[in-house]
């Protein structure tokens, strides 16, 4: 059998039972202080709109489990397909179903949980550091670190200026999302980046077009999500495409 395809079979697989923990996940999340996000940061609604969803009431939604690991399998098989067997995997497998977990949490409570985010970017920071170092991969790791960075301080600049309406959860997750794009390349950072601001903005600006309420755009929206597919994207095309844009 093919290295690819095995590979994507196995992600599949993994990252789909993954997908299933998912409500397991969001239901033992902790609620955050009232009036505030999980640390106290502006990271959650804005004044004047709803207040936040309970993570138990967003775990019991019926059917999550299995769309999230429908979700996770599918993207698992992407990512491995790309991959190949690599010691990334050791890594992307998990930061599948994970993803799902924080693009649900983020849509329904605009809030991406520090007592996740933070323990898994320290997890993937040892992780790749040990298998760079192990492997020899010293250009892929200075790569990742500097992505990571990055990443980090761009989205940390637009969360300053307010000029993108995110919260700070966005900031610390570009961190992960840097270190796993930098991996594998310069290209795939730089796509993966630069999707997830697409993807995001040709609906938002669709939705205030056919209601013709420009008020929409004062509006904060999750931007986790699209950070994640923007991802999964650079992961998967990332290099090709930037190879037909650079040549």
């Amino acid at each position: 059998m093919d290295d690819s395809l095995l590979a994507a079979l196995l992600t599949a697989v993994l990252a789909g039972i993954g997908g299933l923990l998912v409500p397991s996940l969001v239901a033992r999340l902790p609620e955050p202080a009232p009036a505030a996000s999980d640390d106290g940061e502006p990271d959650g609604e804005p004044d004047g709109e709803p207040g936040k969803m309970l993570y138990a009431d967003i775990a019991a939604r019926p059917g999550l489990g299995w769309r999230s690991a429908l979700v996770a399998a599918a993207s698992g098989a992407l990512v491995g397909g790309a991959t190949g067997l690599d010691w990334s995997l050791l890594w992307l497998v998990p930061l599948v179903p994970l993803g799902v977990a924080l693009s649900v949490v983020d849509w329904h409570t605009q809030l991406l949980p520090r007592v996740v985010v933070v323990p898994a970017t320290l997890a993937l920071l040892v992780l790749v550091t040990v298998v760079g170092l192990a492997t020899d991969e010293r250009d892929a790791l200075v790569r990742a670190l500097l992505a990571s960075i990055a990443a980090r301080s761009f989205f940390w600049v637009l969360w300053a200026v307010r000029s993108a309406g995110m919260g700070f959860g966005d900031v610390r997750l570009a961190a992960p999302i840097g270190l796993v794009l930098g991996w594998v390349g310069w290209g795939a950072f730089a796509v993966g980046v630069w999707v997830s601001f697409i993807l995001f903005a040709v609906p938002a600006l669709a939705v205030v077009a056919v209601r013709r309420d420009r008020t929409l755009l004062k509006r904060s929206f999750p931007f986790g999500p699209f950070m994640v597919g923007g991802a999964l994207l650079g992961l998967v095309w990332g290099t090709a495409i930037a190879g037909r844009i650079w040549g």
